[in-house]
C-alpha cells in the first residue's frame, strides 16, 4: 500500500458514509496484519464482508472499494402521447375517480418524468414494488392496464334460470290464499331461502308487500288544462294575481276520551284511538302563488252560497286594479249559474280549472297538507268554535312569515312522465 492510498483510506474512515468509512477500515485493518475473523470483530462485520474487500482491494485498489452497478430487470421507459398525458391528468384530478386510479395515474405520469421508481415511490408515499407494478402494466397494455383486472372469486351458487323462474313468479303470478308474495312463501315455492329470496328482490327493486295508489284522468281536456295551469305557474300574467282555490270540508272538532300521554324518552306522544265529535266547519282558501299568502274564509257548510260569499271576500282583498286568475277544481259548487253570473259581472276574475281527478295540480292542496301535518291530525278540539279559533290563528302566523311553493316542471316534462308511466302499464287493462 503507498503513502497515498493510505492517506486517503484514513480519510475515508472517517466520512459520514458509513458504507465508505466502514470498507475503509476493514483494508486498514487489513494492512495491520489482521485476519479476516478479527477485521470482522473489530469492524462489526461478517468474515464474508471483511474477506471480500480485502480482496477486491488487492485486485483493483481504491477503485475495488466503490459500488459496482447491479444486474436486475430493465425499467420499463414510459412516454406519453399527448392524449394519453391529458387523460391522466383528468383521471388524477377529477372528483368522481377513485383513489386508486388516480394513484396510478400520477404513478405513470411521475415516471413519464423520468423518475426511478424509488423516487416515484418516495414522492407518493408508496413503496417501489407498486410503481413498478403499474410501470410495467401500464408500459404493456397503456390506459386500460389502469384498470383492475376482473378476479374470478367464488362462482355463482344460484343459476340465472333460478333467478328468472323467481322473478316470473314474483311479477305474474299470485301465492294462495294470499294477495302477495312474502319471502317465506316464495322461498317455499322456489325451494331457496328466505334471505336469497330477498336478495334476489332487492337487485331488481321489488317489492310485493308494497302497494301504492294512482288516478288516471279522464278528463278529455286533460292536456290542455295541464298545459293552462302550469303556464300560469311558470309564467303568470302581469298585472294580475294568481291564486289557487279550494275548500277543505268537514274538518272535524276532535276531543280525545281520555288525556293525551305527552312524549317522554323512548315513548312517543300517545292518542286514544277513539274519540267524541263535537261538530264540522269548512275552510275556504286562496293561496297566492307568488308570495305564499293565504286568503282564508270559514264556514259551517260548503255550497255554491259560501263560495260566492269567498269570491266576493277574494273581490275584496285584491287592488282593485289587477286582475284575478283563480285555479279550481271541477267542484260542481264553482260552476253553478249563480258562480257564472256572478264572475260575468266581474270580468277581471279568469277561471282555470284543473282535470278531473288531478287535485296535485292545485297548489293549495300542499298548503292543505301542511295545515293537516301541523295542526288538525294531533288537534284536540271540544268545540267548533275552538276548532275555528286555532284555524284562523294558524292561518295568521302564516301569513306573518309567507312561504311560496317552487313549480318545477314545466307542461311538456309531466305530459312526457304520464305517457312513460301509461306505457309501463298499458297491458294491465288500461
Amino acid at each position: 500500500m503507498s503513502d497515498a492510498e493510505r492517506v486517503e483510506l484514513a480519510r475515508r474512515a472517517g466520512s459520514s458514509d458509513r458504507r465508505e468509512a466502514q470498507r475503509a477500515r476493514i483494508v486498514l485493518a487489513c494492512v495491520e496484519g489482521m485476519s479476516n475473523a478479527g477485521v470482522a470483530r473489530l469492524v462489526g462485520v461478517s468474515v464474508g464482508s471483511a474477506a471480500r474487500w480485502r480482496g477486491q482491494f488487492a485486485a483493483e485498489g481504491l477503485a475495488g472499494l466503490g459500488d459496482r452497478d447491479r444486474g436486475g430487470r430493465p425499467v420499463a421507459e414510459i412516454v406519453l402521447t399527448s392524449d394519453e398525458r391529458e387523460t391522466l391528468l383528468r383521471w388524477a384530478r377529477r372528483a368522481k375517480s377513485s383513489q386508486a386510479l388516480a394513484e396510478r395515474c400520477r404513478i405513470v405520469l411521475g415516471c413519464a418524468a423520468g423518475k426511478s421508481n424509488q423516487d416515484v415511490a418516495a414522492e407518493l408515499g408508496i413503496t417501489a414494488q407498486t410503481v413498478g407494478k403499474w410501470r410495467t402494466r401500464f408500459a404493456r397494455k397503456r390506459l386500460e392496464g389502469l384498470s383492475d383486472e376482473p378476479r374470478p372469486g367464488r362462482r355463482p351458487s344460484i343459476l340465472l334460470d333460478k333467478v328468472e323462474e323467481v322473478l316470473t313468479m314474483t311479477l305474474e303470478q299470485k301465492p294462495v290464499a294470499a294477495t302477495h308474495w312474502s319471502r317465506t312463501s316464495m322461498a317455499k315455492r322456489s325451494g331457496l331461502s328466505p334471505s336469497t329470496i330477498g336478495r334476489i328482490w332487492s337487485k331488481f327493486e321489488l317489492k310485493p308487500h308494497v302497494a301504492d295508489g294512482f288516478k288516471l284522468s279522464t278528463d278529455p281536456l286533460f292536456v290542455d288544462k295541464v298545459v293552462d295551469v302550469v303556464g300560469l305557474y311558470h309564467n303568470p300574467p302581469e298585472k294580475a294575481v294568481v291564486l289557487c282555490v279550494d275548500e277543505k270540508s268537514g274538518i272535524q272538532a276532535l276531543d280525545r276520551s281520555q288525556p293525551v300521554l305527552p312524549m317522554m324518552p323512548g315513548m312517543p306522544e300517545r292518542y286514544s284511538h277513539d274519540y267524541i265529535r263535537h261538530g264540522v266547519t269548512s275552510l275556504f282558501a286562496a293561496f297566492d302563488i307568488a308570495d305564499g299568502v293565504v286568503i282564508s274564509k270559514l264556514y259551517q257548510r260548503r255550497r255554491a252560497q259560501e263560495f260566492k260569499k269567498f269570491l266576493i271576500a277574494i273581490d275584496k282583498a285584491v287592488p282593485t286594479e289587477l286582475d284575478v286568475h283563480l285555479v279550481c277544481d271541477n267542484l260542481s259548487t264553482h260552476k253553478t249559474p249563480a258562480i257564472n253570473a256572478w264572475l260575468a259581472a266581474h270580468p277581471r276574475f279568469h277561471m282555470h280549472f284543473t282535470p278531473t281527478g288531478s287535485s296535485w295540480l292545485n297548489q293549495v292542496e300542499r298548503w292543505f297538507g301542511f295545515l293537516t301535518d301541523r295542526l288538525l291530525r294531533r288537534g284536540v278540539h271540544k268545540s267548533v268554535a275552538a276548532l275555528d279559533k286555532d284555524i284562523t290563528a294558524w292561518i295568521e302566523q302564516w301569513n306573518a312569515d309567507p312561504k311560496p311553493f317552487v313549480w318545477r316542471k314545466t307542461a311538456e316534462e309531466i305530459l312526457e312522465s304520464l305517457a312513460k308511466y301509461i306505457q309501463r302499464i298499458s297491458g294491465a287493462g288500461h
